[in-house]
């Protein structure tokens, strides 16, 4: 292998990573990837391994945006992550979104952060921005992952807040403000975080609700079905990845 990389994976929840960490019920914890180590800090558990012989780090971040940058900073600083891949589920917002499709963030942005009293647009902070990119790298291996899976890869402003939205005047008014496509509670902190440290990153989400006054019922119902697509999804991207790296 010509270049040598070490790539975080991560997500929110434990359902979000647990296709990782057992695919199927029968296969033993982290069935994808030769497991050599477990770390506890800062009160989360990260699980060193390898895949084809590249470093993986994998974790989930417990909900929120202090979480998610607490792990991925966590991530890149302590395990030494070059590459950081963001799965998980999110509310659709485009009604052209249906549940279990997947979408790959263009742009990411906070619908939380406000000083608009200080004449600033909302999700915007000083020497920040409203939105911030992923990696263009990344996001063509996606699109080759998608052609050769046959799967309609949506892509779209990803649009980050520390609240779980079950409203739709709420939807309704972060779409307008963002042109958002879909609303969760982590990328855009991770996000911030990779784009600061200078780490390539995706993030990754597939549809698990609405975000309307059906997402309580709908989340449960979907979360481990969506979980499952968007991980298998990821290891399609790693294994682009570990090719690329081998040339």
């Amino acid at each position: 292998m010509s270049k040598t990389v070490k790539i975080a994976i991560m997500g929110a929840m434990l359902e979000e990573v647990e296709p990782f960490l057992a695919p199927d019920e029968r296969e033993p914890l982290l069935a994808f990837f030769k497991k050599h180590n477990d770390v506890r800090y800062g009160g989360n558990l990260y699980h060193e391994a390898k895949y084809k012989g590249v470093d993986i780090v994998l974790a989930y971040s417990k909900i929120g945006k202090v979480n998610a940058a607490l792990t991925a900073s966590t991530m890149i600083e302590k395990f030494g992550a070059q590459m950081l891949l963001f799965t998980g589920v999110a509310g659709g917002v485009n009604p052209e979104f249906k549940i279990g499709d997947l979408v790959a963030a263009t742009q990411l942005c906070q619908h939380d952060l406000d000083i608009t009293a200080f004449g600033h647009p909302h999700g915007y902070v000083p020497e920040g921005a409203v939105f911030v990119k992923p990696d263009a790298k990344l996001l063509r291996i996606a699109k080759a992952v998608a052609d050769e899976k046959g799967i309609d890869l949506k892509k779209g402003i990803i649009a980050t807040g520390d609240q779980f939205i079950a409203d739709e005047a709420k939807k309704s008014w972060i779409k307008a403000t963002f042109d958002a496509d879909a609303i969760e509670m982590e990328g855009a902190a991770v996000a911030v975080v990779c784009d600061a440290l200078d780490v390539p990153f995706f993030v990754m989400r597939s549809i698990s609700d609405s975000a309307d006054m059906d997402a309580t019922f709908d989340f449960d119902a979907f979360l481990k079905h969506s979980s499952q697509r968007s991980s298998s999804f990821v290891m399609g991207m790693l294994d682009k990845i570990v090719d690329d790296l081998a040339q």
